[in-house]
């Protein structure tokens, strides 16, 4: 204790610099056998590795900007997404057979012009208040479309008298433990059926910075990564909910954003700051989407005919590979 006393009272140049954090090269957190002290550690390991990630990114930047234009161009990072498995069902925009596909679609008729979408959005039997507050929600952002509440109707008979009422689509919530986590859509009268499985729901009051409520405006549509055959289809499935001509100066837009086939879903409206300035701001609802199905023809549990089904120990082998 003495010796320590000496040390500190030695000469009076202020405190003494804080001691760099050196790890032998053979370091392991995990040796340590004390689960606080081992913890604490990590973290100091962890904050030495930003440390050095941050001066060798500073260094380069210096060296970048020594050089000038004869800088080389900077690396482009590996995602999962830039080294996606390639697809052999990847859309061609110029490909004839995917053209007469389009033209003879059972979405044709919208994308002609020739019908105007109606949507009925409905719940599953008994539905909590969540459920009901997110198809509420959703019908301000989808035009012309009108919830009803299932009472113990099947969709085998909710389905006809859709058509004979001139609905185009019908959108089903499902849930489980007063929570929604499922989402069929099924375009009518001739099909397909598309099951989702629905996830991270947020309602506008779980929305921080949200704006306020959404205009009767038709929304602008924007369809992210959609590059497949089956991804071509459920974009333009998404589409054909949506009048064609959107009013733009209700300044609101819905995206759907395809990232490694989970399907991001935002309801925005733009902020017009300047000329050249422009911000976003979220009006909700929010929730996410994972194809679990596509059936022909409109719902049918037990005897649909599938075009594509998820089947995980099948398909999600790799990564890197993306149906949509």
């Amino acid at each position: 204790a003495g010796e320590g006393s000496e040390s500190v009272a030695g000469d009076g140049a202020g405190p003494p610099a804080p001691e760099r954090v050196l790890f032998p090269p053979t370091f392991s957190v995990s040796e340590i056998k004390n689960k606080q002290r081992r913890h604490f550690m990590f973290l100091r390991w962890k904050q030495q590795q930003r440390k050095e990630k941050l001066a060798l990114k500073k260094k380069r930047k210096k060296e970048r900007e020594a050089l000038g234009d004869k800088a080389p161009p900077k690396a482009v990072p590996k995602t999962i997404e830039n080294q996606r498995v390639y697809d052999e069902t990847t859309v061609d925009p110029n490909d004839e057979e995917v053209a007469f596909d389009e033209a003879t679609d059972e979405f044709a008729p919208y994308f002609n012009r020739q019908t105007v979408p109606k949507i009925l959005i409905t719940t599953s039997d008994r539905p909590r208040g969540r459920t009901v507050r997110f198809c509420e929600q959703l019908a301000t952002v989808i035009p012309n479309s009108h919830v009803f509440y299932r009472r113990g109707l099947a969709l085998k008979r909710i389905i006809p008298q859709c058509i004979a009422r001139d609905f185009t689509d019908l959108i089903v919530i499902n849930e489980d433990r007063k929570i929604p986590n499922g989402l069929v859509l099924s375009h009518l009268p001739d099909g397909p059926t598309a099951h989702f499985r629905m996830s991270s729901v947020r309602l506008r009051k779980e929305i921080k910075r949200k704006g306020k409520e959404p205009t009767e405006h038709v929304p602008e549509v924007i369809l992210n990564n959609f590059t497949t055959r089956l991804g071509h289809s459920i974009g333009r499935m998404f589409a054909a909910l949506f009048p064609h001509d959107p009013q733009f100066i209700g300044r609101q837009v819905a995206t759907f954003h395809n990232q490694r086939d989970y399907i991001f879903f935002r309801f925005h409206r733009y902020i017009f700051k300047s000329e050249k300035k422009v911000g976003i701001q979220e009006l909700g609802p929010r929730f996410t989407l994972k194809l679990r199905s596509l059936q022909k023809g409109t719902f049918d549990s037990k005897f649909g005919e599938y075009e594509w089904i998820h089947k995980r120990r099948e398909m999600d082998t790799s990564r890197r590979k993306f149906h949509l």
